[in-house]
Order: C-alpha cells, then structure tokens, then sequence
C-alpha cells in the first residue's frame, strides 16, 4: 500500500530502481540535484535539468508539463551522492503562472518501475513560491530513505539551486529556464488566424492564463486557439482539458447555430468519429489517471475549473461590454451641440445595441459552455463512486465494504448563479490533511438552493426562509451533517481502520446520533457533561502521543495492546459548552497534531459563542475547513475567485440509506 506522507516524514525504499511520478496544476519544469551527505552540488553536473535530461542514475523530463515520470537508478549512482532531490519551478514567461499558490498543489508519487506505489506526497502549503524542493531520496546507513519536504522559494530556480551550494546558480537557472522556453516552442503550434472583427472577442495563443487542474493532455496536443474575455486579454479557457465548443473555441462573427471550433479535431475516441456538427460524445472517467477512481477525481476537478472559467469569461464580457457603451456615450454626447436631438438619440441607440449584441454573444459561448459541462456532469455523476456519489444515488444500493480507503470523499456540491442547476461535487483528498468545522451560527446566509431542488428544501426546512436562518434548524442541521459526514468517512475505509467519538457536553444530540448508536458504529452514547469530554480528549490524547512517538523511533511494536490504531474522528458538539482550559489545550493539540497520525477533528460549533476567550481559539478556526449545513457562499476557487455556493450533502428526507451503510460496516467490522 503506498504511504501517503506529510512533510518531514520519511518512509524507507525497499528497491534500487524507482520511478518518481509528478502531476501539478499547471505545467512545471521538474528536475533532480544529486548532493552529498549535507545536500551540497560539486557542480552544473550534479543538476538533471531539461537541458541535461541524462545524468548519471537519473532522468528526467525535456520540457514543462503538468505531469512526470523521473527515473533513478540508486544502484547506478556515483559513490559520492547521498540525496537525490527533485526539483519543480514554473517556467516563466507571458501567461504563466507565476506562484505555485496559485494552481494547485503539486503531487509526487514514488513507485517502483512496475508502477506499485511506495510513498505519495502532495506539497499544499505554498503560496508566493516558485519552486520547491518537493522530496529527496537520501542514504543513511547504507539504506535509502524517501523524505517528503515541501520546502518553497519565493525567489524561484536561482534561490533553491544557491541554497544547495551551487556557486554558479543564476547562470544554470537561465540555461534551464532557455532549454524550457525551446521546449515550449517545439511542443505548441502557432495560433490559428483570426478574423479581426471589432465585434468579435479578441482570442489569444497558447500559453495564455495557464490555470490549474489535475490532469491534462501533453502539450503537444494543445489547442491552437483559446478565447479571452472581451478587452482583458486574460484567457478564461480552460487550458489542458479536450478542447470542445464553447471552451476554448473562437466563435464566428455571428454565428446562426453553435458550431465546433475550428481547431478541433475531426475525430475523437470519445465521440462519433469524423463528426463535424457537434461536441464529441462525453465519457465518465474522460481523464487521465492510473485507476478508474483518479480519473473520474480529475474529471471532476476539470469541470469545476471549465465552470469557473467559462462564468468569469462571460462576467468579464459583461463588464467590457457595460465599461464600452459608456465610453461611446460620453465620447457621443461630450459635445453639447449634440446633446439634444435625433443625433443624440441615434448615438445612445447605437450603444446599447452594441451593448446588447456584446452580452448576447458572451451569453451564448456560455450557454455553449453549460450545455456541453450538463451533458458530462450527467454521465459523470451515475458513475461516481460510494465516496464521490450523493446519498441518493443508486451506487449506495449495493455498497460493500472496500478494502482500502479511497483517494477522495465528497462533502457536498458547488454552484454559481448563473447556473443553478449544475453542480460540481466538492471532493477532499483522503487521508483529511485538515480538520472540518461546521458552522452552526445563525449569521450563515441560508442561500437559496434554487429552483428543482424540492428535495433539499424539505431537508432544510425553516432554516430557509426569507428573514433570518431559524437558530434551532440551523444547529440541527449542522449535527445532521457532522453525522452524514462521519457516516460516509466509516463507509469508504475498510472494516476496522476508522472509528468516530463523540463530544456532546449537552446530551442534545441524541436524535442526529441515533443512527451512529442504533446500528453500532458508535458503541455507546456519548458520556455528557465535562467528565465526557475529559474522558474521550484524554484517551485520543494518549493516541496521538504514543503513535507519534512509534512513527519517530519505528518501535510499532511497542505500542500497547489496548490502544485502538484505527483513524479516528472526532466530532465535537455543541462547543465551548463543557470545556475548561485543560480540555481547550488538549483540543487544540489534537487539531495541529491529530492529523498527522490518524486522528481527525469536525467540530459542530458557533464562532460567536466562543468569543469571551478572544484571539486564544483564532488559531484553532483558522486550521479547520468551514462548510455550513445550509447552502452558502463562502467557498472560492484559486483561479479566478469566484464565490462558490457550497450546498452540503445531506441524507434525503426519509431515506434509511445510511442506517443501511452503517448496518453493513459494523457487521464487517465484527466478521473481521
């Protein structure tokens, strides 16, 4: 089973030959340094680079990409080289993302050649940095080590190589930085021409607004054309996915029906070949990926990105188009002599028409866009796993306990409201890198879920009205998702390696946690008052410590038979009620360090009443992902910042379908 790492872990390689896999969220320039025992280069030698892909034990790629494969032969290694550093930087250049906190996080897998994974690690965290050592594979005692480290440079190539004690490292980040720039211009084919029509939205190269997504195809296969949003000369199109209309086609000057874009190809695996007059035919799992989960992960991942940038290129339209009527009104009426009169009346008629045709065909590339993104989401959504499916999809019908934990968990849906009736699935990487916080405040905004989603307003009840969100339906909606949560986390893990404890100091969520208690997945009600809550933060404590200890010194075997290793979430009601400041410490240590060794909080609380302790807890909120149990916005993407309405995932009035799953993960949890 592969490792998945955090930073500072190491895990032990117990081959010569490995193969190092990397997949980011724009193209990258990936690269390897061999050091010796304090990490030092003895010179431009030491560096595996684009324009020196072969060194001696190592290769790596030729150009920037969003994905990888570097070879090392440890065996193959000169004597002197004891870390074997990978290296990723963005290129540089017009359109390029500039910061790795812009796109998203960076991954690297450690296999071996035959493709079984050894240890993964994704580099989150990084934000103003242009490159990062990511890992190193380095020999301690006559063993080799692979080490997760993360470590950024805000000051890009020259920064990381100085930093490694390399004397001439401007001169190689340039020579690196020209082998990608030919490497590029080998790899995109020159834009198609475009006819130079005022009315029409300016279209950019390739290259232009690169953005993030976690699969995309080589660069080679790159669209000749992408279109910009009218008077940015910002590309919205999204850049790595299959190029279709509407995303990422220019529109003809005034086009009478939809037509495909001229760069795409006459013919598609995925639809009917040779088709001219329509989209390619949309397939579930229409991503790359080494596993029918990863593809669909990333096909997900690449709507969401094509919904972003699809409504940005249309609200930019927009505002170009509103921006231009009255520049040509006050350029038409800046004389007085015409302000009255027919010409007056001609030159804002004349605006406003622009006006119009300028949003109207904005709105059509949109609608292009949705109608081909409506048609995927309804092939993708039937075939989504357990862990990426909605409680009522028919997948849970026959659920079965796996035998590994998946890559993902989906937590609810996205929307935008321009088009409220396509939602994109909100999934997180497993194992939770952070902490869930579900706000019960009654300040959430209680969105509108929009029209034909009758079902999700009898789930939220009153808490949708128009004044205020009712502060009793809002915190037992909140519970209701803690416990819908918790459910699908117990689901998705094998039988026996995930648990869930319970803080209610109040006892008043009983009626949410019936269905963890009546199937016995949570082998007793929760203790209340402030002894329960010393009882459970005490024994997870304990668990936190003694693993951490174990992981540092390698001594598994000297853990105590008592002491549950299986994940374990932790749910927290009805919080600070029951707390002093013992508890708060030990809560706050679990939130930094739980994570890191299975242990997980969700807390079910409102920030407000917490506010008599002051900056103490700010810490704490600021480490814990905030979703609401009513549809709200509050979530943005990285690409173009929109605000997102997140919708949680709620159970379907009267549906017995968790007490069913539930019923299933305890009887295998005994069978085991």
């Amino acid at each position: 089973m592969t490792a998945e790492l955090v930073r500072g872990q190491n895990h032990p390689l117990d081959r010569s030959r490995v193969e190092i896999r990397v997949t980011a969220g724009s193209a990258v320039m990936a690269g390897v340094t061999l050091g010796d025992a304090q990490g030092r280069l003895a010179g431009a030698e030491a560096v595996a680079h684009p324009g020196a892909p072969r060194r001696t034990g190592v290769e790596v790629s030729r150009q920037a990409a969003a994905e990888h494969h570097l070879a090392v032969d440890l065996d193959a290694l000169p004597a002197g080289v004891h870390r074997v550093s990978v290296l990723l930087a963005l290129p540089s250049g017009i359109g390029a993302v500039t910061a790795f906190g812009a796109c998203a996080a960076p991954a690297v897998t450690v296999t071996g050649v035959d493709g079984t994974g050894i240890a993964h690690y994704a580099v989150t965290g990084l934000g103003a940095e242009s490159a990062v050592v990511a890992v190193e594979l380095y020999r301690r005692q006559g063993a080799w080590k692979v080490r997760a480290v993360g470590q950024g440079y805000a000051d890009g190539l020259t920064a990381m190589l100085h930093d490694q004690g390399l004397p001439q490292a401007a001169e190689l980040a340039a020579e690196i930085e020209d082998a990608v720039s030919r490497g590029q211009a080998r790899a995109v084919p020159s834009p198609a021409p475009v006819a130079a029509s005022r009315s029409e939205r300016p279209v950019a190269g390739p290259g232009a607004g690169q953005g993030p997504t976690p699969a995309h195809p080589p660069a080679s296969e790159s669209p000749a054309s992408s279109v910009t949003a009218a008077g940015t000369g910002i590309d919205y199109r999204h850049p790595k996915r299959r190029s279709t209309p509407g995303s990422g086609s220019a529109p003809a000057p005034a086009p009478a029906k939809a037509g495909p874009a001229p760069t795409a190809p006459a013919s598609s695996p995925h639809g009917t070949p040779g088709a001219p007059d329509g989209p390619p035919e949309p397939v579930a799992g229409d991503a790359a990926g080494w596993s029918m989960e990863e593809r669909l992960y990333n096909q997900v991942w690449g709507m969401f990105e094509d919904l972003a940038r699809s409504v940005a290129a249309y609200r930019s339209a927009s505002g170009f188009a509103e921006s231009r009527m009255e520049q040509e009104l006050d350029q038409a009426l800046s004389d007085p002599r015409h302000r009255l009169g027919t010409a007056a009346d001609a030159a804002r008629a004349t605006a406003r028409d622009r006006h119009a045709a300028l949003v109207a065909q904005a709105r059509a590339a949109l609608d292009r866009d949705l109608a081909q993104l409506a048609a995927e989401s309804a092939v993708v959504e039937p075939a989504l796993p357990p862990a990426f499916a909605r409680w009522d999809s028919p997948v849970w019908q026959g659920y079965h306990v796996p035998s590994e934990r998946p890559m993902a968990l989906r937590l609810g849906d996205l929307h935008l409201p321009e088009v409220l009736d396509l939602r994109i699935p909100m999934l997180v990487r497993l194992p939770l890198e952070r902490g869930l916080w579900i706000d019960s405040g009654t300040d959430v905004h209680a969105a509108d879920p929009g029209p034909g989603r009758d079902v999700t307003r009898r789930e939220l009840g009153s808490a949708l009205t128009d004044g205020p969100p009712d502060e009793a339906a809002v915190r037992r909606l909140a519970m209701e998702t803690a416990v819908a949560i918790a459910a699908r986390l117990l689901a998705v893990h094998a039988a026996g390696d995930f648990a869930v404890q319970v803080i209610d100091p109040g006892g008043t969520a009983a009626p949410a946690l019936a269905p963890l208690v009546e199937s016995g997945a949570l082998p007793a009600a929760p203790m209340p008052g402030a002894q329960g809550v010393a009882a459970v933060l005490e024994m997870l404590t304990r668990r936190v410590e003694l693993v951490r200890t174990a992981l540092r010194h390698r001594a598994w075997d000297s853990l105590p038979p008592d002491l549950d290793t299986a994940d374990q979430l932790l749910i927290v009601h009805d919080f600070p009620h029951g707390f002093d400041d013992r508890a708060l410490t030990r809560l706050r240590y679990l939130a930094d360090e739980g994570p890191a060794v299975g242990v997980h909080l969700l807390m079910v609380a409102d920030r407000a009443r917490t506010r008599e302790y002051g900056p103490v807890l700010d810490p704490l909120w600021r480490s814990l992902l905030r979703i609401t149990p009513v549809p709200d916005t509050h979530l943005a993407d990285p690409w173009v910042g929109h605000a997102w309405t997140y919708e949680p995932s709620l159970v379907p009035a009267g549906s017995q379908v968790v007490r069913q799953v539930l019923g299933r993960v305890t009887a295998a949890r005994r069978a085991s």
